[in-house]
């Protein structure tokens, strides 16, 4: 063999395994990140479940809107078969705003609220039970002798 096609053997070889150092390679991160997503399955398997699951705002980058998601655990709703969030945002309708029960029991709805404004609002369950939200940014007294939860979004 001459001198020219021992090189070119050879740089093919290299080739080659560096081929298979980079397949291994992808192969490594391939195992590493699918033990790293079944990790994060498994911590959120593990998160115990709240009682009430509160109020989530998301601000949206097109426009002055935030969009809010109000949430009720089983254990908050206990037997309730109907649960509506009724305030400001919908002129206290209660039937403007009803929450859809989940899998799980739990009540949620998802509504778009202008932002930079409060808005006060009750859950209420069967239409005769009224229930705040303990995750409310804050509270403030009503006309009937109780308090409002308030949002500020």
């Amino acid at each position: 063999m001459t001198t020219v096609a021992a090189k070119e053997a050879s740089k093919g070889k290299l080739r080659e395994s560096r081929f298979k150092t980079e397949k291994g390679h992808e192969r490594d991160q391939e195992k590493e990140m699918q033990i790293v997503h079944e990790t994060v399955k498994s911590e959120i398997r593990k998160r115990p479940a709240k009682k009430n699951k509160g109020i989530v705002k998301e601000y949206r980058k097109a426009g002055p809107f935030c969009r809010v998601t109000f949430g009720l655990s089983k254990e908050a709703v206990g037997t309730a078969k109907k649960v509506s969030v009724v305030g400001d945002f919908n002129n206290w309708d209660k039937n403007a705003t009803l929450m859809k029960r989940l899998r799980n029991g739990d009540f949620e709805v998802t509504i778009d609220l202008a932002a930079e404004r409060e808005y006060k609002f009750r859950y209420l369950l069967d239409d005769s039970r009224w229930e705040n939200d303990s995750s409310a940014d804050r509270y403030t007294p009503n006309p009937y002798g109780c308090d409002d939860s308030v949002v500020i979004v």
